[in-house]
């Protein structure tokens, strides 16, 4: 029996989980909804819940708590400065999690986290590798190639 167990275990080490949801809850408040399982979803509202409240305290130590689980200080900035306003009337509830079926592979239960009033032009906002148009390219390039 798990009695007085919190959280679940995802068969990882404490440290593989801790670094697990840091990159999480950095993802979440950069685009503001990311797809994932939904277990994993389910206990990442409970991290981003707490960023979201330290945020709003808006105090020297809060900051450096915040900036000590996310490492980001972009992050950390975007958390204090756009999101603590936006949920300064707020008494918690600042995410969602919907469900969004079956993963293909393995049946994995998937679902979608968002934080709640979210800004829709945030999300996919530069991630993956950046794309140079061929025009830049070609100016860019000696032509004997």
């Amino acid at each position: 029996m798990r009695h007085r167990f919190k959280g679940r275990r995802f068969n990882r080490s404490a440290s593989h989980r801790k670094a697990m949801f840091k990159n999480m809850a950095n993802a979440l408040i950069k685009h503001e909804q990311i797809v994932t399982t939904l277990p994993k979803a389910k206990d990442l509202r409970s991290v981003v819940e707490k960023l979201i409240t330290l945020g709003k305290r808006q105090d020297l130590h809060a900051r450096r708590q915040a900036m000590s689980q996310l490492q980001d200080m972009g992050m950390t900035r975007k958390l204090f400065d756009v999101l603590a306003e936006r949920y300064k009337d707020r008494q918690g509830g600042y995410t969602r999690v919907l469900k969004a079926g079956f993963r293909y592979g393995d049946s994995a239960p998937m679902a979608v986290i968002e934080l709640v009033d979210r800004d829709e032009d945030a999300r996919g906002q530069d991630s993956g590798p950046v794309h140079v148009e061929e025009e830049e390219l070609e100016g860019a390039m000696p032509a004997a190639i």
